[in-house]
């Protein structure tokens, strides 16, 4: 295959791009989460109370 040191080129040069783009779309998605999680604790403040003791409660108890 005479185009395959073309190619390798090509996949090296793409490396950055890709990872770049992974986590500008980690990013994005972890924006997206924490916006739902606020809309959700907004709309539903009991269970949001709820959940915050619970966890509060989770991480007083974990042992290191």
């Amino acid at each position: 295959m005479p185009d395959l040191p073309d190619r390798q080129a090509r996949d090296t040069d793409e490396a950055p791009r890709t990872e770049a783009e992974r986590r500008r779309r980690r990013a994005q998605f972890l924006r997206e989460l924490a916006e739902a999680r606020a809309l959700r604790d907004r709309v539903q403040p009991r269970r949001a109370k709820v959940a915050r003791l619970r966890h509060a409660m989770r991480m007083r108890t974990f042992r290191w």
